[in-house]
């Protein structure tokens, strides 16, 4: 009985500060802050990359080791009108992912633990187009989710490298393109308006440069390579 008292008491005193919170008029920080037309800032955060592989025949899925990256970045922000904005914030991402191939692939040909392995390195420069849909200001947060395309530049794709596979040089495609999806809260503070927010993107395009040997153990079977990543940002405005 005194267990169900605590749990009594305690969803009481969340509901009353839940009602506080979303209801209780609270002095506005920045309050002209969503007014301006056009305003800038700039964002810090963590990624994490894979692929998305398909295959031209039934093999072992290729593993892909996820390796924490970091991302970097501006924006510029232009007022629609209360809850629409349109963003660009272009950025630095920098990445790494590590392929891991199952024995079977190389089923009849020579071969050691390293190639069975490559590493993928990549740094984007990241040019996103977004439109961002915006709830209802409330206190000092307001919710959003944005959506929108982009295009990417691989400063590590090794796309031109002439060598491949066989010379240990694992290629991709240098111009790459993506949609993406996030959700978000803007916390208005005294200085300045803070911003974590999670974001996922997704490659349109097919990434892998193919090896000269069609049959070649690291990229014969692949249909197409995708990426696939996971961002969480923190902005600055």
């Amino acid at each position: 009985m005194k267990y169900i008292l605590y749990i009594v008491c305690f969803l009481a005193l969340g509901h009353s500060a839940n009602a506080q919170l979303f209801s209780k008029e609270r002095i506005k920080n920045q309050e002209n802050f969503d007014k301006q037309i056009l305003t800038w800032g700039f964002y810090l955060g963590f990624n994490s990359f894979d692929y998305k592989f398909e295959y031209e025949q039934d093999l072992p899925d290729i593993l892909v080791e996820r390796t924490g990256g970091f991302n970097v970045g501006l924006i510029s922000d232009l007022r629609i009108n209360d809850y629409i904005n349109l963003r660009f914030e272009p950025g630095l991402i920098i990445t790494q992912r590590n392929l891991q191939y199952d024995p079977v692939y190389f089923q009849g040909l020579d071969f050691n633990d390293n190639d069975l392995l490559r590493e993928v390195k990549s740094t984007y420069i990241y040019f996103p187009l977004l439109v961002k849909f915006s709830t209802k200001r409330i206190n000092n947060f307001k919710p959003f989710v944005t959506a929108g395309l982009a295009t990417a530049l691989n400063l590590s794709s090794n796309e031109k490298n002439p060598e491949d596979n066989s010379a240990n040089e694992f290629r991709t495609t240098q111009n790459n393109y993506f949609y993406e999806l996030s959700f978000g809260i803007d916390f208005y503070l005294y200085w300045f308006k803070f911003t974590p927010s999670i974001k996922g993107i997704f490659a349109i395009n097919d990434e892998l440069i193919r090896d000269a040997d069609p049959n070649s153990p690291w990229t014969g079977n692949i249909q197409t390579m995708q990426t696939r990543g996971v961002f969480i940002n923190f902005t600055f405005q």
